[in-house]
């Protein structure tokens, strides 16, 4: 039998939309203080590109070569081949690092990860994390203080019983339809689905993304921000280099006879091609 309940409508004006309404601001909040920490952006310096470049340039040859003649290839990869063997586009900072590694005598403790700069990332993520815990966690125990055991509001879908346990959090009644949601449930949802809020006020910030949030209030915040740990190893441009190097000479494109042209007998196939009309 359809369940009929009916709800105050003080439970719509003093629980849904003010937990709605606070997410929706600290969010925003949010997003602001992320910018304020964030500071300026850190340029990549003309060198670095350049060591970076050179590996695009390697990759794009090797995948489009048979639309270049072959004397075109053939000049092309034996440059790309040198400069990656000699390291010319290389940075002179990894330049010197890989001195350094090799100069390294067999007992001599490789340096330090903790320098000044993995420090001062460490310091950045850390802020960063307690800004998105922190309101979370607060907005969480607001909840919970005030509104426990509220039905707030009914989804107009029918749901199975398995989103029970999702939608109905802190209200212990099994014969309750699935389709009503609790106040704890509410602030759930509102962490899934105020994205398309977010991005009607704040733009394509993603300071204010509710996957950081699940990560942040989960203590996945380390591994949402993987890509950016100061501690995570460096990358080795010598031993790409020399890998894109070996893969170059793969091509196989030394002279017209091993690879063939996309362009070979042109003239040909299209005059055969205006034969047959």
């Amino acid at each position: 039998m359809e369940q009929s309940l009916l709800l105050d409508s003080a439970l719509r004006d003093w629980v849904l939309l003010p937990i709605t309404l606070v997410m929706v601001l600290v969010g925003i909040f949010r997003n602001n203080l992320m910018k304020l920490l964030e500071g300026k952006p850190k340029l990549s310096t003309l060198t670095a590109a350049r060591q970076q470049h050179i590996l695009s340039r390697s990759a794009t040859l090797r995948m489009n070569y048979p639309a270049i003649p072959p004397t075109a290839v053939e000049g092309r990869k034996s440059f790309l081949s040198r400069v990656l063997d000699d390291g010319t586009y290389l940075a002179p900072e990894t330049k010197q690092a890989a001195e350094k590694a090799a100069n390294r005598q067999p007992d001599e403790l490789p340096e330090s990860p903790f320098n000044e700069s993995s420090m001062e990332g460490m310091m950045d993520m850390a802020k960063k994390s307690l800004v998105m815990m922190i309101p979370q966690t607060v907005i969480m125990g607001w909840i919970n203080f005030f509104f426990t055991g509220f039905v707030i509001t009914r989804l107009p879908f029918p749901l199975t019983q398995r989103f029970k346990i999702m939608l109905q959090r802190d209200v212990d009644t099994s014969d309750l339809n699935v389709s009503w949601v609790s106040s704890l449930s509410w602030y759930f949802l509102n962490l899934y689905g105020l994205d398309a809020i977010y991005r009607l006020v704040l733009g394509n910030s993603q300071a204010a993304d509710s996957m950081r949030d699940m990560a942040a209030f989960g203590g996945g915040a380390a591994l949402v921000n993987q890509s950016q740990n100061p501690m995570a190893p460096q990358t080795d441009y010598v031993k790409l280099h020399h890998a894109e190097r070996d893969s170059l000479e793969l091509i196989g494109a030394i002279g017209p006879k091993d690879v063939r042209w996309i362009g070979d007998g042109i003239e040909a196939r299209v005059l055969g091609l205006y034969e047959q009309r």
